[in-house]
C-alpha cells in the first residue's frame, strides 16, 4: 500500500483526473488545499472526496512558496498518513499538476522491487550548490504571507552537513516515522524554519545526518524538464501532446508537470497510456541507479 500527499492550490477539474488516475482501494490519500486559495476550492475538493474511502483534506493553512510553511505541510500530511492506518509502506507527494506515467499495479510492484530505499534528490550543497548557501546561512522570517531576509547570520548545525535537492519524494513509512516523531528530527525542525527554500533541503539533510534511514537513490522518479526562468532561475516546462512519445517510454513514475487548461488532450492521451499498461501485467526491474553517498557527488541538479 502506498500513502499519497497532495499540494493542490488551483485547477479543480486537472486535479480530479490525477486523483482518479492515482486511487485505488487500500491506499491513503492526504489533499492539502492552500488555504490562500480560498474556501471554495477546499469545498468543491472535500466534496469530491467524499465518496472515496481513505482520502481526506488536511486542516488548511497557508503554504508559501520558499517558505517553512510547505515542509510544516507535508509533516502534518505525513502524521495524518500515519494515523490513518498501519499498512501503507511508502510515501509519495504530489502537486495538484502532477501525472503519473505508470499504473498504480506497476508503482507497487516497482516499490516492493525496491525495500528499503530512498527515492530522494540528496546533493551534498556546499560541494555541489555552494551558490544557495545564503538560504541557510542567514536567518529568514516567514510572517504575514510573505518571507523576509533579516541579514542576520548563523552558524549551521554542529556535526551535520547541509543538503539540498527537489520537492519531490518517495519514501518508506520508517523514515516518515522518523521524521514527523523520533526527537533527533527537531533539531532539524527548528533549524530549518528559518531558512529560505526549506522544502527543497529539509528532508535531504534529515535523511542523510540520522544514521541508517535506507539507500538514498539520489532519484526522486519524476521526468522533468527545467527549463530558465529569468537569470538564474529554472522552471518545470509544461508538458504537452508533442511530448507524449518521451513520456510513454520513460522509465520515471510520474511526469511534472502539465496544465490542462492550455493542453487537455495530454492527460487524455496517458490516461489511454494507463489503462494499456494495467491490461498488460509485467513486474518492474530493480531500480539500481548509483545512491547517495558522503564520499561521491553525483550529479547536479536544478532545485
Amino acid at each position: 500500500m502506498i500513502a499519497y500527499f497532495l499540494l493542490v492550490h488551483r485547477y479543480p477539474a486537472q486535479f480530479k483526473r490525477l486523483f482518479k488516475a492515482i486511487y485505488v482501494p487500500g491506499n491513503v490519500y492526504i489533499v492539502h488545499v492552500d488555504k490562500s486559495s480560498g474556501t471554495e476550492l477546499a469545498e468543491e475538493l472535500s466534496d469530491f472526496l467524499a465518496p472515496y474511502q481513505n482520502a481526506e483534506i488536511l486542516v488548511p493553512k497557508d503554504a508559501l512558496w520558499g517558505g517553512y510553511s510547505l515542509v510544516d505541510a507535508e509533516l502534518r500530511g505525513m502524521s495524518r498518513l500515519l494515523a490513518m492506518g498501519d499498512q501503507w509502506t511508502h510515501y509519495i507527494n504530489l502537486s495538484g499538476q502532477d501525472f503519473p506515467l505508470k499504473s498504480q499495479e506497476y508503482i507497487r510492484q516497482f516499490l516492493s522491487a525496491n525495500p528499503g530505499k530512498q527515492f530522494i534528490r540528496a546533493l551534498d550543497q556546499r560541494k555541489t550548490r555552494p551558490e544557495t548557501l545564503n538560504r541557510i546561512s542567514h536567518l529568514f522570517v516567514e510572517a504575514d504571507g510573505r518571507i523576509s531576509e533579516t541579514g542576520v547570520a548563523r552558524p549551521y548545525l554542529a556535526d551535520a552537513t547541509p543538503f539540498i535537492g527537489t520537492q519531490w519524494k518517495a519514501v518508506t513509512r520508517s523514515f516518515c516515522e522518523f521524521v514527523c516523531h523520533d526527537p533527533k528530527a527537531e533539531r532539524f525542525k527548528d533549524f530549518y524554519r528559518n531558512s529560505f527554500i526549506a522544502d527543497e533541503a529539509f528532508f535531504q539533510t534529515v535523511i542523510m545526518n540520522s544514521g541508517d534511514q535506507g539507500m538514498v537513490m539520489n532519484d526522486d522518479l519524476r521526468m522533468i524538464d527545467w527549463v530558465p526562468d529569468g537569470d538564474i532561475k529554472l522552471r518545470p516546462r509544461n508538458y504537452g501532446v508533442k511530448d507524449f512519445g518521451d513520456l510513454q517510454r520513460s522509465t520515471d513514475l510520474f511526469g511534472r508537470k502539465f496544465d490542462a487548461e492550455d493542453d487537455t488532450e495530454i492527460l487524455t492521451l496517458l490516461e489511454g497510456h494507463l489503462k494499456s499498461q494495467a491490461a498488460n501485467l509485467y513486474r518492474p526491474t530493480v531500480h539500481v541507479p548509483n545512491p547517495v553517498s558522503h564520499s561521491r557527488v553525483p550529479e547536479v541538479i536544478a532545485a
